[in-house]
């Protein structure tokens, strides 16, 4: 089903730029300048799956009616109208202006379903901006970037819950039957030659991805429908991803990046291993990029039936990833194998599960009765003889399960802290294996501003 999307916010925070990128051209001006944008332009829309029909907006301020400037906001206002969501742009480095609040409250009285990105987000450069964005009261601000295209993974799901109905995935009706939701999508990755393909194919009973001994057969990210005992899932078969040095032809180069795209928009992500080279440094640095994707990980290793199968090799394996892989601590190892068929269906049952721990919320009462006990146990330290104070922990989204603390003093909470309550999150709350995000924001002064009494 198709559905139109209302690109606004203030001159000069990146809509055009957002614009041209979802469109996949240049069709809008973009300039440092503000007001380059003075009516709205549609263009048909991709993210992923989603087909849509994007408007640019001009800059949203405060002007006359019979200005030009006021006929500008009217023409957004008329796109507001016309569309089935408004994505509501602020400059995340900039933070909220009063501009922004003003049309918070137009977009809110609209009544149309609202997403807040803060722009400008690269490399977390708008971090404090993202998390000022929660005062709009219009739900859980999302960080992209796109001149980078940075976060886009996050805009997908968001569309998604704005607009469950819309951008419902097509099933044929055995599958619609047996599950109602949309398919869980899986990307299966790992270095050339780790028996990616094989393995779909052995998933789906038949030949339907090209194999053999070659490295490199697969070049695009191919992907294919499984109904596995009544679930609906979609696989995407990826080129083997070569450490960046060996990457020189440009054929190369694309395989690369569309595997990459496949990996920012899957819900669940299979690394395959081979089995007599497991957690080599490619296989690590295909891990870490899955983590900061934010996306679930299984460990398959690969070609299972044909390694030797020593007393504990299988326990060693799973501390290994562990050790290797603490931001990931409890991602599921299977040993598969994609000629006979060995451990299928426990990957398929790894893939359910940890899809089930990577949509997990918790509710915000037993977060701080755990956040209570936690830091009574092993309070923050003292940095330049004051004390830290973590006052209040909530969780902000899942996919992955993301959470903002309010504390004093953000900046000074050591890392090795913040660790120690991210292992603590994750052995509480059963998230094993799966992205931890925990966002520090201080607690407003509620003295800030005044004038001190005079005596």
């Amino acid at each position: 089903m198709s559905f139109t999307v209302a690109i606004v916010g203030r001159p000069n925070v990146g809509k055009s730029t957002l614009f041209n990128r979802l469109v996949g051209k240049r069709l809008a001006l973009v300039d440092d300048r503000p007001g380059v944008t003075r009516d709205r332009r549609e263009g048909h829309a991709r993210l992923g799956d989603l087909e849509f029909t994007a408007i640019d907006t001009a800059g949203l301020e405060s002007a006359a009616p019979g200005s030009l400037a006021g006929r500008m906001v009217a023409q957004t206002k008329a796109a507001i109208d016309a569309a089935d969501a408004v994505l509501f742009l602020i400059d995340g480095r900039a933070g909220l202006v009063p501009d922004d609040r003003v049309f918070a409250e137009l977009i809110r009285k609209s009544g149309k379903p609202a997403i807040v990105a803060a722009n400008k987000c690269e490399s977390k450069a708008g971090e404090s901006g993202r998390l000022e964005a929660y005062a709009l009261g219009l739900g859980d601000p999302l960080a992209i970037s796109a001149e980078h295209g940075e976060g886009l993974s996050d805009l997908y799901n968001a569309l998604r819950e704005a607009l469950p109905e819309a951008t419902a995935a097509p099933f044929d009706d055995e599958a619609e039957d047996a599950d109602a939701t949309r398919p869980i999508r899986v990307a299966v990755i790992g270095r050339p030659n780790a028996g990616k393909s094989t393995l779909i194919n052995r998933l789906i009973g038949q030949e339907r991805l090209l194999t053999g001994p070659e490295a490199g057969l697969t070049r695009d990210s191919i992907a294919v429908d499984l109904d596995w005992q009544g679930r609906a899932f979609r696989l995407y078969d990826t080129a083997g991803i070569r450490r960046r040095p060996k990457v020189q032809e440009k054929l190369e180069k694309l395989s690369v990046a569309d595997a990459l795209h496949a990996i920012r928009f899957a819900d669940v992500v299979v690394l395959l291993m081979d089995a007599d080279r497991t957690f080599e440094e490619q296989d690590l640095r295909l891990a870490d990029l899955v983590e900061r994707e934010g996306r679930a990980l299984v460990i398959g290793i690969s070609k299972w039936d044909l390694a030797e199968h020593k007393a504990g090799a299988f326990t060693r394996l799973r501390a290994e990833a562990d050790h290797r892989l603490p931001q990931l601590k409890g991602v599921p190892v299977i040993g598969v194998s994609g000629l006979t068929g060995e451990g299928l269906d426990r990957l398929m049952e790894a893939v359910i599960s940890i899809h089930e721990v990577w949509n997990k919320r918790a509710s915000t009462a037993s977060l701080n009765h755990w956040l209570e006990a936690t830091v009574s146990a092993h309070p923050p330290p003292a940095v330049s003889g004051r004390r830290l104070r973590l006052n209040y922990l909530t969780q902000a989204k899942a996919r992955p399960p993301s959470f903002v603390m309010f504390c004093t003093r953000a900046d000074a909470l050591p890392d090795d802290y913040k660790r120690y309550l991210v292992n603590e999150l994750r052995q509480a709350f059963e998230l094993p294996g799966t992205p931890i995000r925990l966002t520090l924001r201080e607690k407003d002064n509620p003295f800030a501003g005044r004038a001190k009494r005079k005596h």
